[in-house]
């Protein structure tokens, strides 16, 4: 269990290695297709890392909205940088659906980002949360937690570590008092 990455024996110093000259990059190993334009239209923008742009992107049949995290393949300029791309999306396809992580729906590779369409959470990650009430209730505190021990729980389940586990990485679904609170931030982990 939790083995369902490759092997990573025998490779060769993945912070030595620069990606940026040379031959095309080559990101995920199944993507859902290589033209995101085609089924999705991308709009404002959500957020931004030190890797990615998040737009809000809306499916040109249907007109569900989803968010977008866009990866532009210049800042992938070590293995490690690529392995962790490729990993978060194996991780976000190898957990099964669970109400409190962020589910992925689309993944698109072209010649300048990778793309992966996720589940929208409009109201904000927790420690925006947090900052802005200036405080919790026991009880409110309480039910974070145990959303967030739950989450643990069924990733060590399933054995994934997710090594990064702050404030910043759940994000509240809707702007509702106390909407579902969903963990995201799948680039750090470990198997366990």
């Amino acid at each position: 269990m939790g083995n369902f990455l490759k092997n990573k024996k025998n490779r060769p110093n993945p912070f030595a290695i620069d990606y940026a000259v040379g031959s095309k990059l080559s990101v995920l190993k199944d993507p859902t297709g290589t033209e995101i334009e085609r089924t999705y239209e991308l709009g404002r923008e959500l957020g931004r890392g030190g890797f990615e742009i998040t737009y809000l992107c809306t499916d040109k049949v249907t007109s569900a909205k989803f968010a977008c995290k866009s990866i532009s393949k210049q800042k992938l300029r070590k293995a490690v940088d690529i392995e962790d791309v490729r990993t978060e999306v194996e991780i976000m396809k190898h957990l099964p659906k669970h109400p409190n992580i962020v589910s992925l729906k689309d993944t698109y590779e072209d010649d300048n980002a990778v793309h992966l369409v996720m589940e929208l959470c409009e109201g904000g990650d927790l420690f925006d949360r947090i900052v802005s009430r200036g405080h919790y209730t026991e009880r409110a505190a309480a039910a974070v937690t145990k959303t967030i021990v739950e989450v643990v729980q069924m990733c060590h389940k399933h054995g994934v570590m997710h090594r990064d586990l702050k404030p910043e990485n759940f994000l509240f679904a809707n702007e509702k008092e106390t909407p579902p609170l969903k963990a995201t931030g799948f680039w750090v982990v470990g198997l366990l």
